[in-house]
């Protein structure tokens, strides 16, 4: 499987994370703040610029006080299944 910024389950992953912030109430620059890192690196994930590798992605679940078990099970109900 080829790694892409653009894939449905990257892009589902974006709309649910920024979901999760906006369910929190939280900015983006909130959720900066608690990962020590530049709004930017917020921005730069939801916009889809980067990806998070795993370590990142615990501590981004960490920082909307989101079980990451609970957001890779969400995110798994949601993205379409694929076989290749």
């Amino acid at each position: 499987m080829p790694k892409s910024l653009r894939s449905p389950q990257q892009q589902q992953l974006q709309r649910l994370l920024i979901e999760l912030r906006k369910a929190k109430g939280l900015t983006q620059t909130e959720v900066a703040t608690r990962l020590r890192r530049p709004q930017s690196f917020v921005a730069k994930y939801e916009g889809g610029e980067r990806r998070l590798d795993v370590v990142e992605f615990i501590e981004v679940a960490q920082a909307l006080d989101a079980d990451a078990c609970w957001v890779l099970g969400e995110l798994i109900q949601r993205s379409p299944v694929t076989t290749d």
